[in-house]
């Protein structure tokens, strides 16, 4: 009973870890300027791929309507991007061992250069400025690369770290401080560590960019400690901590009930052992025909009165 309870723990958690890994649209239900732009970003990007050849990047062209924003696409194979990785993709550098949900046999990714139209679909908190443009890049199913209007697919890394490589960044005021930015597909933002100069990591798809706080004043907890305010990477963190709590209870109890199993048939076979070395010594028996079948008896030593009864009798 101890190992079904635990079980259920154990899928309780895992479904509350992953239930906040959906999309968040805005309340009724249409897509923020944001993921509208994603979108359609897909639609043109795809318009690139003419007889495409597997890991080779392909720039389009963007809308008019949103004239300086850079778009490319490159198509691979699930299974060689997973061992391989790609060494550099624009302003990426993705290692081996990506993990992309649900599976697809070829996929797609389109990235993203926002330019001068960063501020305006992805703002910041008040006193943040941005020292470079946002980019980004997404994952698509390749199957088909007719299709449009197609939903992203999950895609993380399973070992290293995603290396953006910023080119271009504005200097830092004095004495202020460089972060990485990065916005997730929920909407929400996280602030990260800026490695040297010009360097982000992440573990996710989404879009980045480097920013300062000009105004000097301290974000808020929920940013500053690498939260979104729906919980974030901090949550993901927490909670597998709690499956792993969790998957060594469960093999602590079935190492203590294999021990105790084990104490159990070393206690029988002791006892066994023991039985069979006092029949070995016991006094043996000698016998005698008890009709058609042989029987054990024992040697008469019944002590004789020391006087007869018939003695008494007159």
């Amino acid at each position: 009973m101890e190992f079904i309870h635990c079980s259920m723990i154990l899928l309780t958690v895992i479904s509350l870890l992953f239930s906040h890994q959906l999309v968040a649209l805005p309340p009724n239900g249409s897509p923020t300027p944001a993921r509208a732009l994603d979108s359609l970003l897909q639609d043109y990007a795809y318009q690139a791929f003419d007889r495409p050849h597997t890991g080779v990047p392909y720039d389009g062209i963007a809308p008019s309507n949103v004239s300086g924003i850079k778009i490319a696409v490159l198509r691979l194979r699930n299974g060689s991007f997973r061992n391989r990785g790609f060494r550099s993709y624009k302003e990426f550098e993705i290692p081996i061992g990506v993990i992309v949900q649900p599976y697809v046999r070829r996929l797609a990714l389109v990235y993203h250069n926002l330019g001068n139209w960063s501020s305006v679909y992805y703002a910041l908190p008040p006193g943040y400025s941005y020292l470079t443009p946002v980019i980004g890049f997404l994952a698509y199913n390749a199957e088909n690369i007719s299709s449009s209007n197609l939903p992203e697919l999950d895609l993380w890394t399973s070992k290293l770290a995603i290396w953006i490589r910023f080119s271009t960044v504005k200097a830092v005021p004095n004495g202020m401080k460089a972060r990485c930015v990065w916005f997730k597909l929920d909407g929400s933002l996280e602030f990260r560590n800026l490695v040297g100069s010009n360097l982000c990591l992440t573990c996710r798809q989404g879009h980045f960019s480097i920013v300062v706080n000009s105004s000097g004043l301290a974000p808020s907890p929920a940013l500053s400690q690498g939260l979104s305010p729906e919980g974030g990477e901090r949550d993901e963190s927490v909670a597998w901590k709690i499956i792993g709590a969790v998957i060594g209870g469960i093999m602590g109890l079935i190492l203590v009930a294999f021990f105790v199993a084990l104490v159990a048939t070393y206690r029988r076979k002791r006892k066994v052992e023991q039985m069979e070395r006092d029949a070995e010594v016991a006094e043996a028996l000698d016998m005698a025909q008890v009709g058609s079948a042989r029987a054990p008896v024992a040697i008469g030593t019944r002590t004789r009165p020391v006087e007869l009864e018939d003695e008494y009798v007159p």
